[in-house]
């Protein structure tokens, strides 16, 4: 589930990312500019933390604007990272990694590098990811020396989230510092470090030398998420973008989301893989296991939920199934591992279900859950007629009434199920208006982190690395 795999080596930082934008491809989002002045065509650096949503070809930064005969790419082919260039119709330079960044769980911090007045062919175009320099490639093609790249240029739109803006490959997922150096070719150190821990982290950006056309993009100012911190003033137009994109997840505190590689193929997830889309009654899970100890808090949103459709909530091993694969039973092979609540007032566990268990909840109402996995209780609650309450008047604050104990000691993830035309929208903590549709209500856990709609139980936490440990 969650991995640390992009994290290895040595140093000390302080610095600490509070936010990210979310890039809903639903929405069309991406951010473009146009340099007003042509800076270094030649030599530049980009530097960027991404972590991924949905999983195909999407685009990270490009200069193409719908024009096919002069453009620079940058983005996520399928699984590995592309770098393409065209001039006058002619292919000038080519870079597909043998690697592939397929993990929804984590953050990556990619640059790119642009130096072709070197005169060693291979130094011209440089892909870093996570402090390590990419040197296999499914193919290479490198630029002559001085080539004009378009990027920085006043005759080309540079675009953010996409490579032909409003159309072409709209990115799904997170970024966050977001930096062009123009006129520097420089190395990942200057935009992170191996902490004592082994782990890249960043670094504080706010002293680089930007250049004429350079900037940095964090999202820090939610009303204006295209502003461009380096001091330059090379504001970024959004488009698809609002307030509530942005969100807590970020390089230096990772927070769950539900996870596009343990999701059925009739699950479509967007908004940063916090929603989740049913075409047929299959389920999907989270992207961190829950820890063997301690108190962990969610919240979700039920769209189209009727009775009908029987969602479902709650904890599973997601090596032995997918929570529910069927509407009648949500365990479909010996073994299954599960407890859920369905949104019409039965409770499941292992295969069976007790009906008429609870209250049935009604469409776009909040519910949350809380897991005490210390002492293995569960609790279930939702707003149904105006008020949050937790189902079989229980008190995760207390300890007591629990909706359920978990009788196995195994892997356990947060899950979902639904049918065709549901929709359920999560919140770990890192969004409070579940995709726009409500207004934050700013709820903290008990380590003053998060963004929760309700008031979260005494000594419970947001699924994060902050309160996990990376």
């Amino acid at each position: 589930m969650f991995s640390n795999e992009l994290w290895q080596k040595s140093g000390v930082s302080t610095y600490s990312i509070d936010q990210s934008i979310r890039f809903n491809n639903n929405d069309t989002a991406y951010m473009k500019r146009t340099p007003s002045s042509s800076g270094n065509q030649r030599t530049w650096t980009l530097s960027m933390w991404v972590k991924r949503g949905e999983l195909g070809n999407y685009g990270l930064f490009g200069t193409r604007t719908g024009n096919t005969t002069n453009f620079f790419i940058i983005e996520f082919n399928s699984d590995d990272l592309f770098v393409q260039g065209y001039a006058s119709s002619s292919q000038t330079l080519r870079f597909e990694t043998t690697a592939h960044f397929r993990d929804p769980s984590a953050w990556y911090h990619l640059v790119f590098v642009a130096d072709t007045t070197n005169a060693v062919p291979t130094e011209r175009i440089r892909i870093y990811v996570n402090g390590e320099r990419v040197t296999s490639f499914a193919s290479s093609t490198y630029p002559t020396q001085n080539y004009d790249t378009h990027i920085n240029s006043s005759s080309y739109e540079n675009a953010i989230g996409c490579h032909d803006t409003g159309s072409d490959r709209v990115f799904s997922g997170y970024m966050t510092d977001i930096v062009m150096l123009d006129g520097t070719a420089a190395d990942p150190s200057s935009f992170g470090e191996y902490n004592s821990s082994n782990i890249w982290i960043p670094k504080d950006v706010s002293g680089l030398t930007f250049g004429t056309n350079g900037f940095h993009i964090d999202g820090r100012d939610s009303s204006d998420l295209g502003d461009d911190e380096s001091g330059q003033g090379n504001d970024y137009t959004v488009s698809g973008l609002a307030a509530h994109d942005q969100v807590l997840d970020s390089p230096t505190n990772n927070f769950c989301v539900m996870n596009s590689l343990n999701t059925h193929s009739s699950i479509t997830l967007s908004n940063g893989n916090l929603q989740s889309t049913a075409s047929a009654f299959t389920g999907s899970g989270a992207s961190i296991l829950l820890p063997s100890t301690g108190k962990w808090y969610a919240e979700f949103r039920y769209n189209n939920a009727s009775t009908g459709e029987y969602p479902m909530l709650g904890v599973y091993n997601p090596t032995k199934t997918r929570l529910p694969t069927t509407a009648v039973n949500p365990g479909v092979t010996s073994g299954n591992k599960e407890i859920g609540f369905g949104a019409d007032g039965r409770r499941f566990e292992n295969g069976t279900n007790t009906s008429s268990w609870g209250n049935s909840v009604g469409d776009n109402k909040i519910g949350a859950l809380a897991i005490d996995m210390t002492n293995k209780k569960i609790w279930f609650g939702h707003n149904n007629s105006g008020s949050f309450v937790w189902q079989a008047s229980g008190d995760p604050s207390a300890g007591s009434n629990e909706a359920n104990t978990i009788a196995f000691d195994d892997d356990l993830v947060f899950g979902n199920s639904h049918y065709s035309g549901s929709i359920i929208c999560w919140n770990f903590g890192q969004e409070g208006t579940f995709g726009g549709t409500e207004t934050a209500q700013n709820n903290t856990d008990a380590n003053g982190v998060g963004n929760f709609y309700y008031t979260v139980p005494t000594g419970y936490l947001a699924l994060c690395t902050k309160n996990i440990g990376a």
